[in-house]
């Protein structure tokens, strides 16, 4: 434990540094072509010419936000309810569910104004479209309708949410859950959202995070691993998954989703999302190819389990840089992506004692980290032009990606131990004992996932 707070306090000195850094150049830093990027995503800001909605945009882009969707329920839901302890199944589908749900109608009524609302201060988007005050059936962003930017950004911060949850299964009061819910979302990931994509400071210092490298995986990991530290260990840590079929079928069903994750992120039906979709594809298969062999090496078996587990690190990790790196790049970062988080998961993990019960830093935490920095490793200018990595004759770019990663690291990890100090202090964090014994679908819900 000892070992895993020093790597945290390291994680935040580098945070720290690099803000210290950036605001030491005494001169505002030119906005990047990223900044330029996620300040023309905002609907408000107008272009020379008038905009005009291009079908064939639009129609993907509905089509890319039900896959995201997807992802959540059931993807996540079946993917974590397959793993959990068959007494469990209910609760831990139960809440991906609900999350989607609290996450759905906060998004209109203030997350999306302050995620991606006109820029205050580098920190947080203004309050000029609450309630989607002034959002019409004419409003466009870029060649969208804003509706739908809206929603396809409302499915994002849906699953980073949720994905918070498989650290914490088994043992975590459902009314803490929904609480959690509220206030991560509106203190953790409104913000950085609006830091990376909305024109806040880290867009403007020209971080790179094509789909959500930071914004989502970092985020979540981050706060899996401060989340599963402060609630402690299950009484019993043996991992029984009722249902590996379930697992296989949410991974296979996250990973059809992720096309839309990663290829809508180019908010366009173009070439970007062509490179974006290839990349995640190859990405994923690589990941779980690597983790299957070194899983064989290790344990002198490849498991089912091992197969899926790599496939969704290959997706994370490539998520920040799939618009940005060529396929020699996605092949590498799936590749590196395999075997880091099946060793954080079967040595570190082991070796350190916590309990991620599902490994959502294990796999999010580490594959998002590794693959955000890698990103400034090998985004190519050919893919993207926005993005010029350290191979292609810019180190700066990784100097950004690492300040990057810091700051969400130490601000999702302060941010996140104070709100389950706040849920702790008013209505308790953890089931009683008997209530963990006998199960959370019981305890919980009052209901059973099967009838024995």
């Amino acid at each position: 434990m000892k070992r895993l707070v020093s790597i945290l306090i390291l994680m935040s000195l580098l945070g720290f540094a690099g803000i210290v850094y950036v605001y030491a150049e005494e001169t505002t830093p030119p906005a990047s072509p990223v900044a330029e990027q996620a300040i023309s995503a905002v609907p408000e800001e107008v272009s020379p010419s008038p905009p005009k909605i291009d079908t064939g945009d639009t129609a993907w882009m509905i089509v890319a936000t039900a896959l995201v969707m997807l992802m959540t329920i059931p993807g996540l839901a079946l993917f974590y309810g397959g793993l959990s302890k068959r007494k469990d199944t209910l609760n831990t589908i139960a809440m991906p569910f609900v999350t989607f749900c609290i996450v759905s109608f906060l998004w209109v009524i203030y997350g999306y104004t302050f995620a991606f609302g006109t820029d205050v201060g580098g920190i947080i988007g203004d309050a000029g479209k609450l309630f989607l005050s002034g959002v019409t059936v004419n409003s466009l962003s870029g060649t969208i309708p804003e509706f739908i930017f809206v929603v396809f950004q409302l499915t994002f911060a849906a699953i980073t949410v949720a994905l918070v949850s498989g650290a914490f299964i088994e043992r975590l009061k459902f009314s803490a859950w929904v609480i959690f819910c509220i206030l991560w979302f509106t203190l953790v990931y409104v913000p950085v959202a609006h830091w990376v994509w909305g024109g806040g400071f880290l867009a403007k210092w020209g971080a790179l995070d094509f789909a959500g490298g930071t914004v989502v995986h970092i985020n979540a990991g981050i706060a899996a691993l401060v989340g599963a530290l402060v609630l402690g260990k299950r009484r019993n840590m043996t991992l029984i998954p009722n249902n590996l079929t379930l697992t296989v079928l949410g991974a296979g069903l996250l990973w059809f989703g992720w096309f839309g994750f990663n290829a809508g992120s180019a908010l366009a039906a173009n070439g970007l999302a062509g490179a974006a979709f290839i990349n995640t594809n190859t990405a994923a298969a690589v990941a779980a190819v690597a983790w299957m062999i070194v899983e064989w090496l290790h344990s002198k078996k490849p498991t089912v389990l091992g197969l899926a587990s790599g496939a969704v690190a290959g997706l994370v990790a490539i998520t920040p840089a799939a618009g940005f790196v060529n396929i020699s790049g996605a092949i590498f970062i799936g590749l590196a992506a395999g075997i880091a988080s099946f060793f954080s998961i079967a040595v570190v993990k082991a070796k350190l004692g916590y309990d991620d019960t599902l490994d959502a830093f294990g796999i999010h935490g580490v594959a998002g980290t590794l693959g955000a920095i890698l990103t400034g490793v090998f985004a190519d200018p050919s893919v993207n032009e926005l993005g010029k990595g350290l191979l292609y004759g810019n180190p700066g770019q990784l100097w950004i990606q690492l300040i990057a990663v810091g700051v969400t690291i130490v601000y999702a990890a302060v941010v996140t131990a104070i709100i389950f100090m706040i849920i702790k202090a008013f209505v308790g964090l953890r089931v009683d004992v008997e209530d963990e014994t006998e199960g959370l679908d019981e305890s919980q819900h009052g209901e059973k996932a099967y009838n024995l």
